[in-house]
């Protein structure tokens, strides 16, 4: 039985130069399970294969992209019935906040060879729950998208003009979002709109179930169950508040975008009141407004007229986190 199972997507960006490399770890370790799809349409049936191998650990190696589609599919393809491996997410992708949030830091194989030595012992120290968030359009009988990330507002323009305009440049990752972070600022503090900057973001209205409602424009627009929200800075636990998902809107303004850096450098995030950042919890979230984007781990989804975008949490997911 193999302790460990590996799905790879050969066509996500990081795996370009890094599967030869796992290929090469994999080959002849009867320990480990690796599949390899060509398109996210496949990881149903990978998942099917992997499940009749019952890894201990499923680790996801690809981008955001294949960990938002293989984190739906396990929950909805029901493989594994009701005992589901603990998910394990390889640092492989543009952003790595899953990966992060999890502890998977660095090298994409010192994590997977982490990982391996982790499988052959007691995995109780470092098994979390984290919860899902399930997008879909509010209607009964929609297959909801799983993922644990959402942006939006302007932080969705933001990631789409760093996509378009600055990651075709060939530039590093980090270079890349230093550069949108400077345009946004730009954009911000002089007002300057042209096509070579982000947009100014549209109108959208946010409602949560317990908290009431928002509505404006803001420049920072997030959704979560991560334990890590803005700069990386934990959020989990603050206030007491109910609700699975973590909500996060800044107004628009360089300085309730300021004030909101600030507090999650000094790790106040969430923690008291501040003008301009609002910071809640809910079980359910509507997005609304015409032609509004929010990006779910790196799928891009639009509200439209009369078709809000509804988020829901799911019941808790096993993940697997390097440090314990």
């Amino acid at each position: 039985m193999a302790c460990v199972a590996l799905l790879s997507n050969p066509r996500s960006t990081g795996n370009r130069s890094l599967l030869p490399r796992v290929r090469s770890y994999c080959a002849g370790r009867p320990d480990i399970f690796h599949y390899e799809v060509e398109h996210v349409s496949q990881i149903g049936d990978a998942l099917r294969s992997i499940a009749r191998v019952k890894p201990k650990i499923l680790v996801i190696n690809g981008g955001d992209g294949t960990v938002q589609a293989a984190l739906t599919e396990l929950y909805h393809g029901g493989h594994f019935g009701d005992s589901p491996p603990p998910v394990a997410v390889l640092p492989n992708g543009k952003t790595n906040l899953i990966a992060l949030d999890l502890g998977a830091v660095g090298d994409p194989l010192d994590a997977l060879e982490r990982i391996v030595a982790l499988s052959r012992s007691d995995l109780s120290d470092h098994i979390v729950a984290r919860e899902l968030i399930a997008l879909s359009d509010g209607h009964a009988g929609s297959r909801p998208t799983l993922g644990m990330f959402l942006g939006g507002a302007g932080l969705a323009d933001s990631i789409l003009y760093c996509r378009t305009k600055i990651y075709p440049l060939g530039l590093p990752n980090g270079v890349s979002h230093v550069l949108t972070v400077i345009a946004v600022l730009a954009s911000m503090l002089f007002g300057i709109r042209t096509r070579f900057l982000p947009p100014r973001p549209d109108p959208v209205r946010v409602s949560l179930v317990r908290d009431g409602q928002f509505q404006g424009r803001f420049s920072l627009l997030i959704v979560t169950t991560l334990e890590k929200m803005l700069l990386a800075s934990r959020t989990d636990g603050t206030g007491g508040q109910p609700g699975r998902m973590k909500f996060m809107a800044v107004d628009v303004g360089f300085t309730a975008l300021m004030r909101a850096l600030f507090a999650a450098i000094s790790g106040r995030l969430g923690r008291q009141e501040m003008s301009g950042v609002h910071f809640e919890r809910g079980d359910v979230v509507r997005i609304e407004g015409v032609g509004s984007s929010v990006i779910l781990d790196g799928e891009t989804f639009r509200a439209e007229a009369d078709h809000p975008i509804v988020l829901t949490s799911t019941p808790p997911v096993p993940f697997l986190r390097l440090a314990a």
